[in-house]
């Protein structure tokens, strides 16, 4: 008989199909024949059970009138038929009233010494049914199941439990010893076979040659020591202790002998993950924890060693010598028959090459012989592993492997493939030739957007940051979009093309593949192309080239889009005015485009309306550069955080919470911004402070990360008001913080700061983030104070349970001290970013103050140290790269910014390095204030 759905091109009909409520309801007579037909009554329980995955709706009368038949059941001896009924009663019990009714049968049924298999079904949908409130009327029966020596019934109570624990903790809390006793009891019933079905690679088969020993492996461990977590996982140092109780000793994590209770496989994974845990919120217990991991590297079971070795390979700062044993462990299953263990194996050393390539270098001979891998997974892991280790000598051999390998994947791993190719190119410029070739190649093969725009991106970043490669690079782009069929991407080429051609020897080469899309494309294509020919004729000086440009923009003129002759007007009308050209054309600004977008929000929703003029010079200016670099490092977070499969983080495989920090690492800075102000605004007390000028860049922070509270500070500037939002964390699973306030000392009295809000946190659960605000306003609007702040949180303690949380009804006030903060004048200053710096220098040289400084060696070590130093004292943007002293000796860092208050700074540093003293360097600082200028060059002193 087929249980399929109906096959519609052969035109059979399965059982399934057509199946009608109605009809189904009708059938349910069957259960009332004596003697029960156990055929189809299981059928009729197939549909029931179809029809409820199904979605079907079942009215509360029909649930309960289907159930009271199907209980009928209950007098028949068929197993098969009497499991179906267990399920069905489960499905039911949700829908159906007065289920409860069928408890006693339940538990006839779990009490039963004949039928092993009626048991555990009994015991699930009896826990299913039973009412929260009366799960203390079945705890003796449920704890008995816990430790009964038949595995089947003690893993269904065991997993029952688990739903149980979420409506009745304190019940099952009681049930503890119960669990533990039988996390130990197969060791004592003759299971302590178990891992004999799991030979590793380690231990093989028997000398003699004889195949592994079978047993019935029982899962009841791993269900249990799961149970056991949940009910400890509050506390911590029960966890830690869990682990070390159920860990033995280190000959009994390596041999599976009689000092370790856990045998079963699964459940030792389990408590690896324990360990990691415990690893995370203490770091001092890692020695003791990485020797537990160490031990079962050399486990019977080879899902055990895999789990130790991705554990090892996830410690924070782990040294060359303690990844070792994990390496030499995956590298032995590189070369294993199972694909299951080559896939495991290459994917944690692929992770692990993101942050530690060296660490995973000495696997690379496997890892080559995995290329051609039957499994494709497996191959690219392997090809996207050794662009990250390979040296210098290795690539033409690899690239000549992954060519033959390109055409047999799918697009998803080609893009994988092609990212890390980018990543090699940067890191071997010399080998630029062969990695074009490469890519040229792949560029014409068959592909999706997602894959052409790898390659088009790579490119980009060839002719960006090798400058060899840049005329190669481009004449392959070039041919690409005479045949390519995405408009964006065409779009983009021809972006590159202008900006990039011009500076090229022969850039008349370009002009006929730009001005070919002009009379090819459509017209998102030609606009572009108009826009490229445009800065041809501003920045290439040799007049022929200007007058063919000027030529073909004209005929463009006649174009049947809009867009395209409107841009051909404006290009020949600035083309017109030489310096026009170059200051529009040539313009690598733009604006914070999230802080842009924030404000003209506010802007249209104001309630004055358009009354007032909208001010751009809120906003704030950067680079083009700069805005490509945080793209960049927020794209490189994200691949390493998701190498090719997103695998889960050790906090969230253990429900480990992150304590805040007031800002995410995936988040660009200037998307920070627009968060922090969209938060502030939400803020009633701050709804009068106006605009908010600058947050700081990175939080604070006023504790160590291992500390009973974790408090972060971030310090928010308005015209007259500063903010200071203290984000803050309780690692103390036994204490609830309630009225959480921070009291904030200046080191001096008259400090021309008052403090005018405080917004405490209302309370501070176990590791759920909470935040404190403060906020003083300047006395003199003038003034912009310099000042230290001593912060001491204050707050009422409650004790909690540790398993429970309950906190206690009663507190006591206490408090906790935690680092000073201090006030600076970079916290008046916002970067700013300006196209002409000699140009602006110049028109502020009225306001100039000068002075001389030193920095010793052990603050600035080199000229870079420096520089980055400097930027951080004032608070400015480097320009035009001289953050990065092309030097070791001299160097001149120029630098921009805008004060609080709107007056423009530009500041220039002549500095000068030397061993023995280390950096002397003179600052000069000129503003559209005299007394800014002043207050700028007292940051250093």
């Amino acid at each position: 008989m087929s249980y399929g759905k109906r096959d519609e091109d052969n035109g059979e009909v399965g059982v399934f199909y057509h199946i009608n409520k109605s009809a189904v309801l009708q059938e349910a007579r069957v259960f009332n024949a004596t003697p029960v037909n156990a055929r189809k009554c299981r059928l009729l329980l197939t549909k029931i059970i179809y029809l409820l995955y199904l979605g079907e709706p079942f009215a509360a009368k029909e649930a309960t009138d289907l159930f009271f038949n199907v209980i009928k059941l209950f007098q028949s001896k068929d197993t098969s038929l009497r499991q179906m009924m267990y399920l069905v009663i489960k499905e039911l019990s949700g829908i159906a009233e007065d289920v409860i009714m069928v408890t006693q049968s339940l538990i006839k049924d779990i009490q039963s010494k004949q039928e092993t298999v009626y048991r555990a079904n009994a015991i699930r949908a009896l826990c299913l049914i039973t009412d929260p409130s009366m799960i203390q009327g079945i705890e003796r029966i449920l704890k008995a199941a816990i430790v009964d020596k038949t595995s089947s019934v003690s893993s269904a109570a065991l997993v029952s439990s688990y739903h149980l624990f979420h409506v009745s903790k304190d019940i099952v809390k009681r049930w503890s010893n119960e669990v533990q006793e039988a996390v130990h009891a197969k060791q004592a019933s003759g299971f302590a076979s178990t891992a004999s079905s799991y030979m590793s690679s380690f231990g093989g088969a028997a000398s003699n040659g004889s195949p592994p020993i079978t047993s019935n492996s029982s899962i009841t461990q791993y269900h249990a020591l799961g149970l056991l977590y949940l009910i400890r996982q509050h506390d911590r140092m029960a966890v830690a202790k869990l682990v070390q109780t159920f860990g033995g000793s280190r000959s009994g994590g390596i041999l599976g002998s009689a000092s370790t209770p856990l045998k079963n496989p699964a459940a030792v994974c389990l408590l690896i993950r324990y360990a990691c845990k415990v690893m995370e919120e203490d770091p001092g217990t890692t020695p003791r924890m990485y020797e537990l991991l160490e031990g079962y590297l050399r486990h019977k079971n080879e899902m055990v060693n895999l789990e130790a070795a991705r554990a090892i390979c996830e410690i924070p700062d782990a040294s060359a010598k303690e990844l070792f044993p994990a390496i030499s462990v995956l590298q032995l299953f590189l070369s294993s028959p199972k694909p299951t263990l080559r896939f495991a194996s290459i994917r944690i050393l692929n992770k692990l090459s993101l942050t530690k390539p060296a660490a995973v270098a000495p696997c690379n001979l496997d890892m080559e012989s995995l290329i051609t891998d039957t499994n494709r997974s497996v191959a690219t892991f392997a090809i996207t592993t050794l662009l990250k280790t390979g040296n210098e000598a290795s690539v033409d051999r690899l690239m000549k492997q992954i060519t033959g390998f390109m055409s047999e994947i799918s697009d998803e791993f080609k893009v994988i493939v092609v990212d890390a190719i980018r990543s090699l190119c940067l890191k071997f410029p010399t080998k630029q030739a062969v990695m074009m070739s490469f890519l040229s190649g792949v560029l014409r093969d068959e592909g999706g957007y997602e894959f052409k725009k790898a390659v088009v991106e790579a490119m980009f970043d060839m002719v960006k940051y090798i400058p060899e490669s840049k005329d190669t690079a481009l004449s392959y782009l070039c041919e690409f979009i005479e045949d390519c069929e995405f408009t964006k991407l065409s779009v983009r080429i021809l972006h590159v093309l202008g900006v990039e051609g011009p500076k090229t020897t022969t850039p008349t080469k370009f002009i006929r593949y730009i001005y070919n899309r002009v009379i090819l494309e459509n017209s998102i294509v030609r606009a572009a192309a108009v826009s490229s020919l445009a800065k041809f004729g501003a920045n290439v000086e040799d007049p022929l080239v200007k007058k063919s440009v000027h030529i073909l923009l004209t005929r463009c003129l006649d174009d049947t889009d809009d867009e395209v002759r409107d841009r051909a007007t404006l290009y020949l009308a600035i083309m017109a005015n030489e310096s026009s050209a170059k200051r529009l054309l040539n313009d690598n600004s733009t604006y914070a485009l999230p802080t842009l977008e924030r404000q003209l929000v506010e802007y249209v929703n104001s309630p004055l309306g358009n009354e007032q003029q909208f001010n751009l010079d809120g906003v704030q200016v950067i680079s083009k550069i700069q805005e490509d670099e945080e793209r960049r490092r927020i794209r490189s977070q994200e691949t390493s955080s998701t190498p090719l499969i997103a695998t889960s983080n050790a906090s969230a495989r253990t429900g480990t919470p992150t304590p805040a920090t007031g800002s995410s690492p995936n988040v660009s800075s200037f998307d920070q911004q627009a968060l922090y102000a969209e938060k502030l605004a939400t803020i009633p007390e701050f709804a009068s402070f106006g605009p908010l000028f600058k947050s700081s860049s990175k939080p604070v922070e006023l504790t160590e990360s291992e500390t009973e509270y974790v408090v972060h500070c971030v310090k928010h500037t308005f015209e007259n008001h500063l903010v200071f939002q203290f984000n803050c964390t309780n690692t103390l699973n036994d204490q609830l913080l309630e009225n959480v306030g921070m009291m904030m000392q200046p080191d001096i009295d008259d400090c021309g700061l008052v403090k005018v809000v405080e917004i405490p946190a209302p309370k501070l659960e176990y590791s759920v983030p909470g935040v404190i605000y403060v906020a003083f306003e300047k006395e003199d609007p003038a003034d912009f104070p310099v000042v230290t702040f001593t912060n001491t949180i204050q707050f009422v303690v409650k004790d909690c349970d540790p398993t429970t949380g309950e906190p206690d009804a009663e507190g006591y006030e206490d408090e906790y001290q935690v680092e000073d903060i201090e006030v600076l004048t970079s916290d008046y200053m916002r970067p700013r970013y300006i196209s002409n710096f000699e140009e602006e220098w110049e028109l502020l040289g009225e306001n100039e103050a000068t002075e001389t400084f030193g920095l010793d060696k052990d603050k600035a070590p080199s000229l870079k140290a420096a520089c980055v130093a400097i930027t951080d004292l004032l608070g400015m943007q480097a320009m035009d790269d001289t953050a990065l002293p092309q030097s070791a000796k001299t160097h001149v860092l120029i630098l921009a910014g805008t004060f609080l208050g709107g007056a423009k700074v530009v500041a220039r540093c002549r500095m000068t390095f030397n061993s023995t003293t280390g950096v002397a360097f003179e600052l000069t600082v000129r503003s559209q204030d005299p007394e800014v200028a002043q207050i700028v060059l007292s940051a250093i002193a």
